[in-house]
């Protein structure tokens, strides 16, 4: 494999839908060509509660797309994060999302985007989006979407390029704990930074992290 493939993104499309070749898989088939024709290596997977997913491991990026039906997100892909392990394989990945609704941006950003975003507090999710119904016929809601996210997935690559600092106030907390544990927590703490594209370890950041370094 040459080196331009293998620091090709790779990205992954977590869909939900109750009916076949619609709407909300049109929408994911032109995230994902976009997405394709900036270089990217892209899948897209279809959500069942209960499937493995520990194949997401293999991707740099997930996105969560789904309609909404009566005010609650289509079950498989909640059910996904309810039940399945889809929330642990999701662990320390980059994370976008969308929701397809009739509802006012305003309304679904209030009472649907919470429904997927409280499982996933430990996750960085670069860009969030509702899509109205119309969505396929106003293509610039797609267009922005993928732009949004090409944009922030970036930004933290360069985040990576540069050294991760600490607040003093995280750098005295670190001071604080025995000094055989410090070397293991400084070097999770950065890894974990370094992933979530963190430009500063601060203690919100460390409590956050905890469970990367043993709790």
């Amino acid at each position: 494999m040459s080196s331009s493939q293998e620091n090709k993104m790779k990205a992954v499309i977590l869909y939900d839908s109750r009916t076949k070749s619609g709407s909300t898989e049109a929408i994911i088939d032109t995230i994902g060509l976009q997405l394709a024709e900036s270089g990217a290596y892209v899948e897209k997977v279809k959500c069942k509660a209960l499937a493995d997913y520990s194949f997401i491991k293999d991707f740099d990026l997930v996105i969560l797309g789904a309609p909404v039906y009566y005010f609650l997100v289509s079950s498989q892909l909640l059910g996904a994060l309810n039940y399945g392990n889809l929330k642990k394989n999701l662990k320390r990945k980059k994370i976008a999302m969308f929701l397809t609704c009739g509802s006012p941006e305003a309304m679904a950003a209030v009472l649907y985007l919470p429904q997927l975003k409280i499982h996933l507090v430990r996750n960085k999710i670069l860009v969030e989006k509702i899509f109205p119904s119309n969505v396929l016929s106003e293509n610039t809601f797609i267009d922005s979407f993928v732009l949004d996210v090409l944009h922030e997935y970036n930004k933290t690559l360069k985040s990576r390029t540069g050294s991760v600092k600490w607040t003093v106030e995280a750098q005295e907390w670190l001071e604080s704990v025995p000094s055989f544990l410090q070397s293991k927590i400084k070097t999770g703490a950065e890894e974990y930074a370094s992933e979530m594209g963190y430009k500063e370890i601060t203690c919100e950041m460390l409590e956050e992290a905890k469970g990367e370094f043993g709790g």
